[in-house]
């Protein structure tokens, strides 16, 4: 057995258009082993979506093509292979889940055909497919399962729909899962409520999965591992708190956190000898009576369990800070800042971590 279930080596993608050839995804590598769920993260244009593609074998094919690398499936090369033979195994060992479940599910079929469908096409008895049907529609979350065999996809909220095409994914028990910016459209309430539903199923079926999204918070909560992308290269492959406490360079260092590290040029950063200087809003001292840096409240947003306060500093530009609360800091305040040392990032000429 391979040591990794999926690997891509050095992978390129290119699209042929009116202006020219486009490179959507550069030289990428990395993998994913069983029972890890691995995020696959970046702004729209980043090639993430691109690359989710390549490795469902849904790119090769005009105007897009993989002009170089590897995709490996449990250790077999898939490129290697026909295109119709790549789907083919594709189709079997990974379930794909999309923003929109209605790409899944039939609309002129209830949703109890559909589940009991796919599992008699696997030789289970009629009797067995129905009470498997009300097990998954229970297992992921569908109030009345009895019931809600009998309705059909549009008779359900996204969420429930985005429920009933994990169910119909589960079926297959296929080696991995592929969520390609699955709760896009849903509120937030829901998506923090289906993001707990989708840890905790993946803990139960000890899955193996790949989350494509650009949202950050997603990326940061739901995956062991996170694959950041920026304009079709991989800037860091690194745990959540890898990103977060070791950023590699300027582009992880600005696009990992909420609010984002304060990027600090000019004398502050040369007195200490680099390029940029980076401190998270958590990381600074807050003083109403002496520190490194002086400074004005502009903003205080207050959220609540947190209050993000920018300040306007003279050495080292306008600055947001993570206060407690309940602060009582306002619009106009003087206050003094220090940052933790300890906690700096350094940056080169080059926007390297150094």
């Amino acid at each position: 057995m391979a040591d990794h279930l999926l690997e891509v080596r050095n992978l390129s993608v290119e699209f042929h258009t009116a202006v020219g050839v486009v490179k959507a995804v550069r030289d990428m590598s990395y993998h994913l082993d069983r029972g890890e769920t691995l995020a696959i993260l970046g702004e729209s244009g980043s090639g993430k979506s691109v690359s989710s593609s390549a490795i469902m074998n849904l790119i090769d094919m005009p105007p897009g093509r993989i002009s170089s690398g590897q995709i490996l499936l449990d250790g077999v090369d898939l490129l290697t292979m026909p295109l119709s033979q790549r789907r083919e195994i594709n189709g079997r060992k990974i379930a794909m889940i999309f923003q929109d479940p209605l790409s899944h599910l039939n609309p002129v079929y209830t949703v109890g055909w559909q589940i009991r469908e796919a599992l008699t096409t696997h030789g289970t008895d009629s009797a067995k497919a129905q009470a498997e049907a009300l097990r998954l529609l229970g297992r992921v979350g569908i109030p009345d399962p009895g019931h809600a065999l009998d309705k059909y996809p549009h008779e359900f909220s996204g969420g429930q729909r985005q429920r009933v095409a994990m169910s119909r994914a589960i079926i297959r028990h296929p080696k991995a899962f592929l969520f390609d910016e699955t709760l896009s459209n849903l509120d937030a309430r829901l998506r923090e409520q289906m993001r707990a539903e989708i840890k905790k199923l993946h803990a139960d079926l000890k899955a193996t999965s790949i989350y494509v999204t650009h949202d950050q918070v997603e990326a940061m909560t739901m995956a062991d591992k996170i694959v950041v992308l920026n304009a079709g290269n991989i800037e860091q492959v690194g745990s959540p708190m890898e990103l977060y406490n070791r950023p590699r360079n300027l582009f992880v260092a600005g696009f990992i956190g909420s609010p984002r590290m304060n990027l600090i040029e000019g004398v502050e950063a040369r007195k200490r000898d680099v390029a940029t200087i980076g401190i998270r809003p958590e990381h600074m001292a807050v003083s109403v009576t002496d520190g490194l840096w002086k400074g004005t409240v502009g903003v205080a947003e207050h959220l609540g369990s947190d209050t993000f306060c920018h300040v306007h500093t003279e050495t080292a530009g306008t600055l947001t800070i993570r206060t407690a609360g309940d602060t009582m800091l306002k619009h106009g305040d003087t206050i003094y800042l220090t940052p933790d040392e300890r906690r700096m990032h350094r940056f080169n000429t080059e926007g390297l971590a150094v």
